[in-house]
């Protein structure tokens, strides 16, 4: 009899906690924008420092997390995340909120790579996943709605931040201190799977790139391209992201089903048409049709993406670097975005970013299709293993150990 299955909450939340900046990435640009003495350009460029923070964090941490115990990160990433958001929030001077952010991202960065290698040693990594996307989904929607009724300031999208932190920080009391018995049963080892591993993390720094370029400038598009009001933009935002909801819950309801090559390349194409679309809007129609679509597909592409990179390596390491990769990729694309939208215009903006990913589409699938062709490899190697040492069924004593190879197997 198997074990039924039971969802990891705290590792959910931390996830949550861990991605939820880069999910509010168009509010606090645009915030920082409207509340303080900065150009557009200026604060993309807060906003990418934001996000190179986070990715610094996951590229230190990615095989230290069981050195320094799963649990104290947690805490210490969920604390600097408190205390960095907050004090931006709360801080009026420019550099005190620059600091702030930067704080706050190395924070949000050290609970996400807690939270990948956690998520990567589960039986079902992208079940996992799928609960950490929809509640980070949930949550960025309810902040959508919100901020705009709270008044002018840069603050608010911060201070939900720095909440959402100190909310999750109980939680980490049930993050175990030692690593699960899976990772436990494998020595250190040097990374597997290097060549695929490396393609998909550089595939998934341009693919965040193109993806965030856009978002990061997606408020601007809507107030000044589209000619709408804030709330109005904060509410297809909102919209988009319980599209977004339905998404991953169809996702984590296929599950493997649709294999990984199929929703990760024809969805990136998909997500392609979303942006040029969006980036070209000029009436409400247009964008939230953009907005919408594109925030349905993009989170069921990405659940995909970290399940393939957390196969490749289930202590972790790789489903961390390649996050870090994407989140280099992300902190590059409100930069990128800005000037790119200042030198060529919003819809030529589009059109360059949906080239560069179906471009990359063809390398991502490439690596989902080898994968697939390891596994089975893999699996029908086991069973050749299996049936070796299959044991008569008069050696009594040997009995107990087949469901401990079987598992280990698995």
């Amino acid at each position: 009899m198997f074990a039924p299955r039971t969802t990891p909450w705290p590792l959910v939340a931390l996830f949550t906690a861990g991605y939820l900046a880069p999910y509010l990435l168009p509010t606090v640009v645009g915030r920082l924008d409207s509340g303080l003495p900065l150009s557009p350009t200026q604060a993309g460029a807060v906003g990418s420092a934001l996000l190179l923070s986070s990715a610094s964090a996951g590229f230190l941490l990615a095989s230290r997390v069981d050195r320094f115990g799963a649990r104290r990160l947690a805490r210490i990433g969920l604390t600097l995340a408190l205390l960095g958001y907050g004090g931006a929030a709360l801080a009026h001077a420019v550099p005190a909120v620059v600091l702030g952010v930067l704080i706050g991202g190395f924070g949000s960065g050290t609970a996400t790579a807690v939270a990948a290698t956690r998520i990567a040693a589960q039986r079902d990594p992208h079940r996992t996943t799928t609960a950490g996307l929809l509640g980070v989904s949930a949550l960025a929607g309810a902040v959508y709605l919100t901020v705009p009724h709270l008044g002018p300031g840069h603050g608010q999208p911060l201070a939900a931040i720095a909440l959402t932190a100190l909310a999750v920080w109980p939680l980490t009391g049930r993050i175990p201190v030692d690593a699960p018995a899976v990772e436990s049963r494998r020595p250190a080892a040097r990374l597997p799977h290097r060549r695929p591993g490396l393609v998909l993390a550089a595939c998934m720094l341009c693919w965040s790139l193109a993806q965030n370029s856009l978002w990061g400038v997606s408020g601007r598009i809507g107030l000044t391209q589209a000619q709408l009001t804030e709330a109005t933009v904060g509410a297809v935002f909102a919209i988009a992201l319980g599209a977004g909801l339905l998404g991953v819950t169809g996702a984590g309801a296929l599950g493997p089903r649709l294999g990984l090559a199929m929703p990760i390349g024809a969805g990136t194409v998909l997500i392609a048409g979303c942006i040029a679309l969006s980036a070209s809007a000029t009436d409400l129609t247009t964008f939230a049709t953009g907005e919408i679509a594109w925030n349905t597909i993009y989170p069921i592409v990405l659940s995909y993406v970290i399940g393939l990179a957390a196969s490749l390596d289930p202590r972790g390491r790789w489903a961390v670097l390649v996050g870090s990769a994407a989140s280099l990729g992300t902190a590059a694309g409100p930069l990128a975005g800005s000037v790119l939208s200042a030198q060529a215009g919003f819809p030529v903006m589009g059109a360059a970013l949906a080239v560069g990913l179906l471009v990359v589409s063809v390398p991502m699938t490439a690596v989902a299709l080898g994968r697939l062709t390891r596994t089975s490899g893999e699996i029908a190697e086991t069973a050749e293993v299996v049936e070796v040492v299959e044991i008569p069924l008069d050696t009594v004593e040997a009995t107990p150990a087949a469901p401990d190879r079987l598992t280990a197997a698995t």
